[in-house]
């Protein structure tokens, strides 16, 4: 059962009903993690603007996608673990290895894997990560705006992952559920 109400965008006023109509003209529907972020226009609104400004970014959709997953595993996320194997599967084309894999902060490509083990050790220490940790990611190739990116994608996923947790998001996607707990 959900603890926070997912508003329904028919009955949606102001700024949410606004930003509702704009994400059903993009997606076709408005998703629950998205309904009940409504609840707030400055949560949803804030959302949005990050999640589109990192779209943007250097990292690419692919890396993203596997971040997220990467992240939503280490939070035991569920809707985010299924909205985001959807979306990498269906929309970014990622196969389905490389998304399972990505739960775990793992990648075939030496690359990607780095920015993944970093998103998992910025969840894993709570942002206090070390010189070592910085080291290795700029080892394997990141910049430092690159690195940025990875710690902006990770916040946005604990934004959406504790989100999800505290309401008890109904999944509006085929299910995934978390290896933890």
């Amino acid at each position: 059962m959900t603890r926070l109400k997912a508003l329904d965008p028919n009955e949606a006023t102001g700024r949410s009903k606004e930003l509702f109509e704009g994400i059903k003209s993009k997606l076709g529907m408005v998703p629950n993690m998205m309904r009940t972020m409504g609840n707030s226009a400055a949560v949803l609104e804030g959302y949005l603007n990050l999640s589109d400004a990192l779209s943007k970014g250097s990292l690419g959709s692919k890396t993203g996608e596997l971040i997220a997953l990467t992240v939503a595993e280490a939070n035991a996320c569920n809707y985010c673990l299924s909205a985001h194997s959807f979306i990498g599967e269906k929309l970014v084309n990622i196969d389905a290895s490389s998304l399972a894999q990505a739960r775990d902060g793992k990648n075939n490509n030496q690359k990607t894997e780095a920015a993944l083990t970093f998103a998992k050790t910025l969840v894993n220490k709570a942002g206090m990560v070390n010189n070592d940790d910085v080291h290795a990611i700029k080892a394997a190739g990141y910049s430092d705006g690159d690195i940025g990116e990875v710690v902006a994608h990770v916040a946005l996923n604990v934004l959406t992952n504790y989100l999800n947790n505290t309401a008890n998001t109904e999944i509006d996607f085929p299910a995934v559920k978390a290896a933890v707990v």
